[in-house]
C-alpha cells in the first residue's frame, strides 16, 4: 500500500504538472464516471494537497480525493504520449495544455463538494499527517497513550492516531529507535514514543527527498544490518499486517 512519502511525492508531481491550469477531464472505465470525476471537466486545479495516505486535487468547489491502497497509481505524461496501461483501465484523464495525470485503480476515488470537505467521514477522522511542516510530535504522543495496552507496531498503523505511517515504515521506524514494535504502549516512555515518530518522520522524509525506499528489516531479506541476526516476521493487529524486526536489537 502506498504510504504517506509516496503520495507527497505523487502530490508534488501532479502539482508541478497541471496546477494553475484549467483541465479537460474524462473517465474511460466505467468506475470513474460512477465517482463523478466529468464534474471536473472545465474546472481550474487550484492545488494538489496530501494528508497521509489521501490525495486531494482542489478544484475550485469540488475536491477530487483518492486513495490509491494496494494497486491504485497515477501517471503523469506529455499530452498526447503513450501510456504504460491500457486506455480503457484509466479511472480518471485530467488533461492540461501540455501534460496529463491519468488514474488507475484503487479502493477510493471520488469528488466532494469543498463545503463538506472538513467534515467528511473518512478524512476528519484522520490524524495529524507524519509529514506535515507543523507537526506537533507531543501531540503524537498522547495520541498514541490514547490505548495504553496496544501494541507499537499496531497503533503505529492506526491512521486516526497518526496518518501516513504504513507497514514499511512502522517496521523500519521501530527498527531505527531499537524499539520492539510488540511491546504495549503502556510499557513505553514519552521518549520512546517520541524518537519511533522521529525516526518514521526522518525515513520518510528521506525517502520524498530521493524518491527511493531503503530497508534495512523490512520484507526480511537480509540479517540484521546492525547484529547480523536473523529478522523476525509475523503478522500483527487486526489487519494482519507483516511486521519485521530484529529480537535482538529491538527491546
Amino acid at each position: 500500500m502506498a504510504e504517506g512519502d509516496t503520495i507527497l511525492r505523487a502530490a508534488r508531481r501532479l502539482s508541478a504538472a497541471l496546477a494553475g491550469e484549467t483541465l479537460a477531464v474524462s473517465a474511460p472505465n466505467p468506475r470513474g464516471r460512477a465517482a463523478g470525476v466529468e464534474r471536473l471537466d472545465g474546472h481550474r486545479l487550484e492545488r494538489v494537497s496530501s494528508h497521509g495516505k489521501n490525495l486531494l486535487l482542489h478544484c475550485g468547489e469540488l475536491v477530487l480525493h483518492s486513495h490509491m491502497g494496494m494497486n491504485g497509481s497515477w501517471h503523469v505524461y506529455p499530452r498526447g504520449a503513450r501510456w504504460r496501461k491500457p486506455r480503457r483501465s484509466a479511472w480518471a484523464v485530467l488533461a492540461g495544455e501540455r501534460q496529463e495525470a491519468v488514474q488507475f485503480g484503487g479502493p477510493t476515488l471520488r469528488v466532494i463538494p469543498v463545503a463538506r470537505l472538513a467534515r467528511d467521514p473518512q478524512l476528519a477522522r484522520l490524524g495529524p499527517d507524519i509529514l506535515a511542516p507543523d507537526l506537533d510530535l507531543d501531540e503524537l504522543v498522547s495520541s498514541l497513550r490514547a490505548d495504553r495496552a496496544r501494541t507499537l507496531g499496531d497503533a503505529l498503523l492506526d491512521q486516526t492516531l497518526v496518518a501516513g505511517i504504513g507497514n514499511i515504515f512502522k517496521s523500519e521506524a521501530c527498527f531505527a529507535a531499537r524499539l520492539d514494535p510488540w511491546r504495549p504502549i503502556a510499557d513505553l516512555s514519552d521518549e520512546d514514543l517520541l524518537a519511533v515518530l522521529a525516526a518514521a518522520r526522518s525515513l520518510m522524509r528521506k525517502a520524498v527527498a530521493t524518491g527511493r525506499h531503503t530497508y534495512a528489516v523490512y520484507r526480511a531479506r537480509r540479517p540484521c544490518p546492525s547484529c547480523g541476526g536473523r529478522i523476525a516476521a509475523r503478522g500483527q493487529g487486526d489487519a494482519n499486517r507483516t511486521t519485521y524486526w530484529c529480537p535482538h536489537c529491538q527491546i
